[in-house]
């Protein structure tokens, strides 16, 4: 809550509390994993790829610090981690924890600094056999050039532009504020937050009622006061990138539906007001990672228009479909070319496979998944025995 400004009720659930979970899934990962496997005349090992160097972001900093370092461990790796600079204090407190607990020296070691300085090392180091990068897309291209040059294997959590795709038969107001709450989660820090509300044009007036009356829910506060649903973005830096693409929204001529470029009168802190502009599928805020509060909301003529809509994008992490049947929904997320889609609200599964499509990254994290990225494959073959 001090470090990202996430609300406190949210940071024990979401920022520390889904770290600890994880912790304990992956050494029940590990338990349970089939390590050799026969396979006609060979015997198909797993094994850990080595040193691992994982730079991690400020968003949910002890969540992607876990999701890679926790794994990796399980697997047999040693890890050099480089966590932001914008949020380290979770990282060497978990460091501590690591101490504490008996982890042999040199297994887990935290390297603190900038991305160009310590990131850049960790990338082109010749005893760094993999590196996981969780980051935007312009970073993410960096690493894996870098890495390249040494052809180590690199995974990539990056950015999103998710599609939530409320279909014409669809709950309306649940899908509505289902929306809201997933793009407003962590202030629209999140790269998977669903920052593209597309509805039938013909219901475009109903819709943004029901969003006014969502996003009229969340209120602005203190991260640490236990009331606030929306608290400060993490930086001025990160304030003023989103302050200035609600008026670039505007200056195209969104239509303001809530919200807007105004400072929220609530003291000390990089607020932003949780905005949502009615927008055109060709506008720059359909395209853009914003990354805070803010909305768009595209009208689509039917459902070959909205998938073609939702996948208009380079990006592809997240993603919703509302429809009054799940077959239903399922058959237009079948279309939709993203890592993850939320079928009428379905809940975050810290077991399922997390990660991208095309620049929204390469590789999983999350369960056996993740698990499965810092181990290599060794067959060794033997001879048929006569007869």
């Amino acid at each position: 809550a001090r470090e990202v400004g996430m609300p406190l009720k949210m940071a024990r659930a979401v920022q520390v509390g889904g770290p600890a979970w994880h912790w304990a899934n992956f050494a029940k990962v590990a338990r349970n994993f089939e390590w050799e496997k026969k396979v006609g005349n060979s015997v198909v090992v797993r094994e850990a790829v080595g040193v691992v160097g994982c730079i991690t972001p400020w968003n949910f900093p002890l969540s992607q610090i876990t999701l890679k370092i926790a794994p990796a461990m399980a697997a047999g790796c040693t890890v050099v981690l480089k966590p932001s600079e914008i949020a380290p204090v979770n990282a060497m407190i978990l460091a501590e924890i690591i101490h504490d607990a008996g982890v042999p020296a040199g297994v887990f070691n935290l390297v603190n600094g900038t991305g160009p300085v310590v990131g850049e090392v960790l990338g082109t180091h010749p005893q760094v056999d993999m590196v996981s990068f969780t980051g935007s897309t312009g970073a993410g291209k960096r690493v894996s050039e870098l890495a390249s040059q040494s052809v180590k294997r690199v995974t990539l959590e990056l950015g999103g532009k998710s599609a939530s795709v409320i279909l014409d038969d669809a709950n309306f107001e649940a899908a509505v504020k289902g929306t809201v709450s997933a793009c407003m989660l962590n202030s629209g820090q999140t790269c998977s937050a669903h920052t593209r509300m597309l509805v039938p044009a013909s219901r475009y007036e109903e819709v943004r009622a029901l969003a006014q009356a969502a996003v009229a829910r969340f209120s602005i506060g203190p991260s640490l006061d236990e009331a606030s649903k929306l608290g400060p973005l993490v930086s001025a830096a990160q304030r003023d990138r989103v302050l200035n693409f609600i008026r670039i929204g505007i200056a195209e001529g969104a239509d303001v539906i809530a919200g807007g470029p105004d400072t929220p009168a609530t003291g000390k802190g990089y607020f932003v007001q949780p905005t949502v502009l009615g927008i055109k599928a060709s506008d720059t805020l359909a395209q853009e990672e914003i990354f805070g509060p803010v909305l768009v909301v595209i009208p689509y003529r039917d459902e070959e228009d909205a998938v073609t809509i939702a996948n208009n994008t380079i990006y592809g992490l997240g993603g919703a479909v509302w429809s009054a049947s799940d077959e239903h929904a399922v058959k237009v997320a079948r279309r939709i070319r993203t890592g993850q889609i939320d079928i009428n609200g379905g809940p975050f599964n810290g077991s399922a496979p997390f990660g991208g499509y095309k620049q929204s990254g390469n590789g999983r994290e999350n369960g056996i998944y993740g698990f499965e990225e810092f181990l290599e494959f060794k067959a060794m073959q033997f001879k048929p025995s006569a007869g």
